[in-house]
């Protein structure tokens, strides 16, 4: 076996010192993913208390712009957050009642349609293709009737259930409510607070990153209500030209579904399509859920995740995947959720590289500087000649 050269190590020197640097990457990798467990772990059991705290946070976003503006003509902050609150609530309520009579001035009208569309169904139910008899959808009915009442516990359980449901959404929107007032009211404070216990470099950092995550967590809301303003009005403009009854009260509750990813549209899209149903019949009924389609498709592959990358900073591909997970592992609530703490989670990252980047003294490109084509990227470009050097000795005559 022949030495090394000087300055050189041995195989075995090189594989001992690279598994131990695998060793200590391996220990440092199952630390961090043991200390991720505890904390999925801990949101879990703590998510009833998180849930109303999260659900605060994106509405103090919102409303925090009116109450400083009113803090700044010298109302008092209790005073200033009661009135955004109040005048909040005060656009619901006029939002509402201004959709009340059409729907109550229409719904003898809808009625009436509907039960002649219940006769359209029948009729086309008796002709070809089915060539249903009375009889058969009489016994129909009584089939559906005996099952309806044979399991009558387990629907009695479920309604049960709905109201114990409904009772804990009450209270959660009650504690979202007085939150968000508080947060509104005191959240000026929170930061002298943090600076007094923290000290003056972590409190620096702290500051830093949460203003930035505050300002990403305002733009998905804003973003979010331009998406949903978006898919109501072309909605709207489409229940309008095919002449569906209620098609303004319907708008706004598609404006509103947009707010609650996946069942908001469905259930403003279902209510459209029945309306249109039972009183213009199957041809406008089709014709509306084909329009309803058309713009969900539209606002979830296209709209909402380039305007969501625009305003969070991230790519239309991570947006898509962030709702797809936090909607399988959380349900409605995660799918809302998803895209803010995506943001929040990029926006920490980010801020890291940059503390990265002052330590190593490297800078990254601005913004705005020109990229390379995609086939610059792949062009083999000549090296350049090395120069001569400057304080070089003329040659020897």
């Amino acid at each position: 076996m022949t030495n090394p050269p000087p300055g050189k190590k041995t195989r075995s020197e090189v594989y001992g010192e690279a598994g131990k640097w695998l060793a200590t990457w391996s220990w440092r990798t199952v630390a961090v993913a043991a200390m991720l467990f505890v904390v999925a772990w801990l949101i879990g059991e703590f998510w009833s208390i998180l849930l109303p705290v999260l659900l605060a946070i994106l509405l103090c976003t919102v409303l925090w712009p009116p109450v400083r503006w009113l803090r700044s003509k010298g109302l008092p902050p209790a005073i200033a957050t009661a009135l955004v609150l109040l005048l909040s609530l005060g656009v619901l309520g006029g939002i509402i009642g201004a959709i009340a009579p059409s729907i109550g001035g229409q719904s003898k009208e809808i009625a009436d349609r509907a039960i002649e569309g219940v006769g359209k169904v029948q009729k086309w139910a008796q002709g070809p293709p089915l060539n249903l008899q009375d009889e058969q959808i009489s016994k129909f009915v009584t089939s559906i009737t005996k099952k309806l009442q044979e399991s009558a516990e387990s629907i009695a359980t479920g309604v049960f259930t709905g109201v114990s449901a409904a009772g804990s959404f009450v209270v959660a929107i009650v504690m979202v409510a007085m939150l968000t007032f508080f947060f509104l009211k005191d959240g000026d404070k929170f930061m002298p607070w943090l600076k007094r216990h923290s000290g003056t470099p972590v409190s620096e950092h702290f500051a830093e990153l949460l203003s930035r995550i505050w300002a990403t967590l305002g733009g998905f809301i804003r973003t979010q209500a331009v998406v949903s303003f978006i898919d109501a009005l072309f909605i709207g403009l489409g229940l309008v030209i095919l002449q569906v009854p209620l098609a303004g009260a319907l708008a706004v509750i598609t404006f509103l579904g947009g707010f609650i990813p996946i069942v908001g549209a469905f259930v403003a899209g279902a209510l459209a399509v029945i309306v249109a149903l039972v009183t213009n019949g199957f041809g406008t009924a089709l014709a509306v859920l084909a329009v309803v389609i058309a713009v969900q498709q539209l606002e979830g592959n296209v709209l909402s995740p380039i305007l969501q990358s625009r305003s969070m900073q991230l790519h239309p591909a991570i947006v898509l995947l962030a709702i797809a997970f936090g909607g399988t592992q959380f349900g409605i609530i995660g799918a809302f959720l998803a895209v803010p703490v995506a943001a929040a989670i990029a926006v920490l990252f980010r801020y890291l590289g940059e503390l990265v980047d002052e330590q190593t003294g490297e800078t990254p490109p601005p913004e705005d500087a020109p990229k390379p084509s995609f086939w610059d990227r792949f062009r083999r470009k000549p090296a350049p000649a090395p120069e001569p050097a400057k304080d070089a000795p003329a040659d020897a005559a």
